[in-house]
Order: C-alpha cells, then sequence, then structure tokens
C-alpha cells in the first residue's frame, strides 16, 4: 500500500507542477511582467550605459509624442536602396546605419501581404538600427552614428554591387567605408583608414545594434529568447529582454571569436567581427524620455596607424531569419562559432537538434509540415516504444489486480498495518511494481518537453499550412466551438464584454474560452487516457485526475496549432499501444467496455 500511495503522490505531484507551472508562465507571469514595465516606466529612471562605444544618445525622436511615420524617418537622410532576393530596403547616409530592411520571403500574416519589417530607422516607433564606427582618444570627428558620409560609387547595394562612401575628418584623416550583400541576409562592412596627418593614431573599431522601445509582446514568451545573444569565444550568453530591462549596469564580456546581436523569436541581427581577432562587447539598457533603449555593442582590436600609413578593418552583419541551414552555412563560411545557437534549441539542445534534423528530414519526404510532425511523433514513439510498454503493462496489471486490493481494503478496514501487509503479498505473489508504471513515463518528461521546444521555436512552421481549416501551424486553431466552427456566420469576438475571451486571436498565448476543433480533440484524448490508467485510491487524487482533462482543454486551446497536432496524436499513439496491452492482459479499459456495450445492445 505504501508503495502504491507513493506512486500516486508522484503522479500527483508532476501533474500539480505541470498545471501550476502552465498557469504562472502563461497567466501570471505576463500580469507580473505589465506590471513592472508599468512601474519603471512611471519612474522614468534614467540608466547611464558607459563601456564598449558610445552611449546611445537622447534624440529628440526619443519622445512618444515626436514619432514620424517611414516617409518622414527615410526623408531624414540620403540612401542608398538594397534590393537582394531576401531583402529590400535602404542604407542611411547618416552614420552609413543599416537600418530599413523588410524580409521578402516572409509575410507578416497569411492574411497581410505586407514583408515584415526587420530593421527601422531611428524617428520612427520601435526604431532598430545597426552600425560601426571609429573610436580614439583626444581625437576629434571620428566616425559615428550622425556622421554624414558621402557617396562615391554605386547606386544601388544588391548581390555583386557593393556601395562605397567616404568621410574625411578634417584632421587628416580619411574613412572609405564599402558595403556589400550576399543574396541572402549577410552584409559585409569593410573600413579603410588613411592617414594623412603628421602623427601616428590609435584607433579602434565598433559596433552598435539598438532598439528604440519594444512591442509589447516581444520577450514575453517564457520558452523562448528574445533579446541580447552573443557568443564570446566558444561561450554563450544570453539576457532576456525582461530581465535585460531590470539591469542596472551593463553585461561585459570578452572573447577571441564569436558574435554578439538581438534576437527575436524568428529573427536576428548580429555583428560577426573578424574571428582571429578578440573583441570586447556589452549588452547594456538606458532610458531616456520615456523610451528605453536596448543595445548590444562590441570593440575590436586597437589600431595604430603610422603617419601616412593605412588600416582596414572588416565586420560582418546578420540580419535576417534564423534558418538552420542559413546559419550553418555562415557559421562555417566565416569561422564564427555556434552560429546555429541563435535559434533558442533549450536546455535540452542534445535532443531539440536531433529532432529537429529528423522533423527535416521527414518535411523534406512529404513536403507538409504538419504531416512532418505526425512522422517524427511516430519515429519517437518508436524509440520509447520498449520504456512505454514495460510502464503499460505495469498499469494493465495494477488495474486488474484492483478488485484484489479492494476486497482487502474491506476485509482489514480496521487493521491498517495488516491491510499494507496483505497489499505487499499479493504485489509479491503477482510480481508487480507498483512504480514500475511511473518512473518510465517520468523519464519521457524532457523528451516530450524538447519536442515541444522544437515546434515552438522552428521558423519552418511559421505560416506552413497542414489540411483544412488549418492554413498556419504556428498559429491558434480558428476554429470555435461559440460559432459552431464556423456554421454560424458570427464572430464571436464581436460578442459585448466577453468577446475578447470567447474569440478568437489568430496570435499564440493569453487567456480564452474560446475552444477549437483540435483542443476538443486533444482533451477528449487525454480523457480517454487517463480512463485508462489505473484509478488512484484516494477519493481527492481521484477527483483531482478527473478535472485535469476539462482544465488541460481549456490551457492547451490558446498554443499553436501545430503544438495541438502534436499533443493530440501523440496521446492517440499512446492510446493505442496502452489499448493492446490492455487488450492483451484482458485488463478492463473503456474501449472494450464501450465495444462489449454496443455488441449488447445491437444483439438486444
Amino acid at each position: 500500500m505504501q508503495q502504491e500511495n507513493n506512486r500516486n503522490l508522484v503522479i500527483f505531484i508532476v501533474a500539480s507542477l505541470l498545471i501550476f507551472g502552465v498557469y504562472y508562465w502563461f497567466v501570471m507571469r505576463p500580469i507580473e511582467l505589465q506590471r513592472a514595465a508599468a512601474a519603471r516606466a512611471a519612474a522614468e529612471s534614467q540608466v547611464s550605459a558607459e563601456g564598449v562605444g558610445p552611449a546611445p544618445g537622447a534624440s529628440s525622436s526619443d519622445s512618444p509624442s515626436a514619432y514620424v511615420d517611414e516617409r518622414t524617418a527615410l526623408a531624414r537622410s540620403a540612401r542608398v536602396p538594397v534590393r537582394t532576393p531576401s531583402l529590400t530596403g535602404s542604407v542611411s547616409m547618416t552614420g552609413g546605419r543599416i537600418d530599413h530592411l523588410y524580409l521578402n520571403d516572409y509575410r507578416v500574416t497569411l492574411d497581410d501581404p505586407a514583408t515584415v519589417e526587420l530593421l527601422r530607422p531611428e524617428g520612427m516607433e520601435h526604431a532598430y538600427f545597426a552600425y560601426v564606427g571609429w573610436l580614439g582618444q583626444n581625437i576629434e570627428g571620428l566616425p559615428g552614428p550622425d556622421t554624414q558620409w558621402v557617396l562615391r560609387s554605386g547606386t544601388e547595394l544588391s548581390p555583386g554591387h557593393p556601395i562605397v562612401m567616404n568621410y574625411d575628418n578634417g584632421q587628416g584623416l580619411t574613412f572609405t567605408r564599402t558595403v556589400a550583400v550576399d543574396d541572402q541576409f549577410l552584409f559585409t562592412i569593410t573600413d579603410r583608414v588613411d592617414n594623412n596627418s603628421d602623427r601616428s593614431v590609435t584607433l579602434a573599431p565598433y559596433g552598435s545594434i539598438q532598439r528604440r522601445g519594444i512591442p509589447d509582446d516581444l520577450g514575453r514568451q517564457p520558452i523562448v529568447h528574445e533579446g541580447a545573444i552573443g557568443v564570446f569565444g566558444d561561450q554563450l550568453h544570453q539576457s532576456k529582454f525582461p530581465n535585460w530591462e531590470d539591469e542596472d549596469e551593463a553585461e561585459e564580456y570578452a572573447g577571441e571569436g564569436g558574435w554578439v546581436g538581438i534576437t527575436d523569436k524568428y529573427w536576428l541581427t548580429a555583428f560577426i567581427p573578424e574571428q582571429d581577432e578578440r573583441f570586447e562587447a556589452q549588452f547594456r539598457t538606458a532610458e531616456r524620455g520615456g523610451v528605453r533603449t536596448f543595445e548590444t555593442a562590441y570593440q575590436s582590436r586597437t589600431w595604430v596607424i603610422p603617419a601616412g600609413r593605412s588600416a582596414t578593418e572588416t565586420v560582418h552583419l546578420f540580419a535576417g531569419a534564423k534558418r538552420n541551414e542559413i546559419l550553418t552555412a555562415y557559421g562555417e563560411e566565416l569561422g564564427a562559432p555556434r552560429m546555429t545557437d541563435a535559434i533558442d534549441w533549450g536546455m535540452f539542445w542534445f535532443l531539440t537538434k536531433p529532432f529537429f534534423t529528423v522533423l527535416e528530414f521527414f518535411y523534406g519526404l512529404v513536403h507538409n509540415f504538419g504531416v512532418a510532425i505526425l512522422l517524427l511523433t511516430v519515429a519517437v514513439k518508436l524509440v520509447l516504444f520498449p520504456l512505454a510498454n514495460k510502464a503499460y503493462e505495469s498499469m494493465s496489471r495494477m488495474r486488474m489486480l484492483q478488485p484484489k486490493m479492494e476486497e482487502i481494503r474491506e476485509r482489514f478496514k480496521d487493521d491498517p498495518a495488516k491491510q499494507q501487509q496483505e497489499i505487499m503479498a499479493m504485489y509479491q505473489r503477482e510480481k508487480v511494481n507498483p512504480l514500475a508504471g511511473c518512473w518510465p513515463m517520468l523519464i519521457q518528461i524532457p523528451i516530450f518537453y524538447s519536442l515541444y521546444k522544437v515546434l515552438t521555436v522552428t521558423i519552418e512552421m511559421r505560416h506552413a499550412p497542414f489540411f483544412g481549416w488549418i492554413r498556419d501551424l504556428s498559429a491558434r486553431d480558428p476554429s470555435n466551438i461559440w460559432n459552431l466552427f464556423g456554421l454560424i456566420p458570427w464572430d464571436p469576438a464581436s460578442a459585448p464584454l466577453v468577446g475578447g475571451l470567447i474569440g478568437v486571436s489568430h496570435h499564440v498565448g493569453g487567456i480564452t474560452l474560446a475552444l477549437g476543433v483540435l483542443s476538443l480533440l486533444y482533451g477528449a484524448t487525454m480523457w480517454l487516457q487517463t480512463q485508462m490508467n489505473p484509478p488512484p485510491t484516494d477519493e481527492m487524487q481521484r477527483k483531482i485526475f478527473a478535472m485535469m482533462p476539462i482544465l488541460f482543454t481549456f490551457i492547451m486551446a490558446p498554443f499553436a496549432a501545430g503544438l495541438l497536432i502534436y499533443w493530440t496524436w501523440s496521446n492517440i499513439l499512446t492510446i493505442i499501444q496502452q489499448y493492446v496491452i490492455m487488450h492483451r492482459f484482458k485488463a478492463e479499459n473503456p474501449i472494450d467496455t464501450f465495444i462489449e456495450r454496443l455488441r449488447q445492445k445491437k444483439d438486444a
């Protein structure tokens, strides 16, 4: 009896932690973050940022009341258009900033033809840009974010057609900058410094990526890293937006080789310096005029340039989608370590990376990401088959022993010690270990979490269709029980007061009472699973377990359709495997019971 209670206790603890964990991260945590952000905004704290490169300065456009539209912001500076198969935008002659980029192959939503905006110029709300410059003590007029460069050659930046710009600081130093771009997401920035003065100068190149405020939903997903990221030497360092926002001092790093930047769930902007050089970097933040600036900055090796001599420094800028094969290719080409770790593989990376490789393989075969998810789930189930078989056999034996256990409890209800002794003797006679069905299931938790992680962070699932009404596996199931899954021509979101709760948003996350087809299927399969497991002996545990399918139906409803397909299909495979074992052992189960009732009705 003690072992059975231990088994039930372990199951209860795991289930409770899972429920409370999901509730905290997807309900309470967003509320806490919103309150903290509001408190900081009210305080209008001023945070200084000093260290690598110049600190981000305040400008008139830092005030929310001074925001302008894109056309006005672009008109403030001379520009060179950027046109590649993957990117469209422009480079500003002010600071030589790369600050205006759209990703040609990615749309904002399936119903919005606009392409995803990656970088936007200063002056607009949520400005996001990158630039490089030079530092030197007691030297005036060095290139920085506001330097006015002069275009010398090139009318358009495109693959095979670089642009060249020039700047003379009036102190004997001439800077020539060449910017090239490939057909994907890589810019190559080469600065040549000619020292025409009569003395030696000491200069250090630096680069900065800045975001002037971020959208409210950015960095709020607990399972996905969004914020500062960098590899220094071979060490990966990250700072998520909410945590980064709370930093009072800059985070400083250094290493030989690596890269540094800012990442979203699917997109990355990062500087990749020369890999044979040691560089220093910072993650820093400052708030001015009610707008918080998030910045990652690096400073490369120091150059001593004698009079009449020159120096050349090259840095690469990645600005694009975090596709595994593209990051891998750039990492190999540039010798940059761990480029693919810009994708948030999580703490179980040794599982998520192989899972992603298998998922890509299946997608290459079937050309449907939803079907690839189904095949991956089958593959994982096959690998775990022996382990799961052992667990389900133990559960079947335990279920068969339920009548005998109830008989022992009834016979020795006034003698708990004798009751426990008889139950343990029964376990020994029947060669049943009550914990054998529990521990194999616990071992599988990291595996299923890793699959969840892969399906959450992979860009391949974004806007990928499945079948029927599922047009985007990365969005919520658009069907809704409140309009009978589309049979009633009414949008539940238009309902007064409760429209926000019963309407379906295509964005993942949030609290909802809207149940789609997939969430209902998930809840039904979870209920059937619980019915096939041995019922807990404790009445309170039995009630909790009975409520879990209903609770999780609502909890999982806001998740991406691809995740619900995976979870539901995994439940179905588990039910099939468990039923075959229970049927073989002739253990009572709800499927056989249902079939028997149908047979009896037919005979009657």
